[in-house]
């Protein structure tokens, strides 16, 4: 299984609170980890890759 990291920048995942409008002690905000949106791409010299969307967009400019 590959990494889920963006082989152009180095983007990788991070974490996230939800969001919970009356917080207090009995009802915590609860982290989720958010990956980033990873697609498999092909470069210029024919060789695969997974990269994020914000590189292929760029790629494609």
């Amino acid at each position: 299984m590959a990494a889920k990291i963006c082989t152009i920048c180095g983007k990788k995942s991070g974490m996230a609170t939800t969001l919970v409008k009356l917080r207090g002690k009995y009802n915590p905000t609860q982290k989720v980890r958010k990956y980033p949106n990873l697609q498999w791409a092909r470069l210029f010299n024919g060789k695969r890759v997974l990269s994020c969307t914000k590189c292929m967009k760029a790629m494609a400019k």
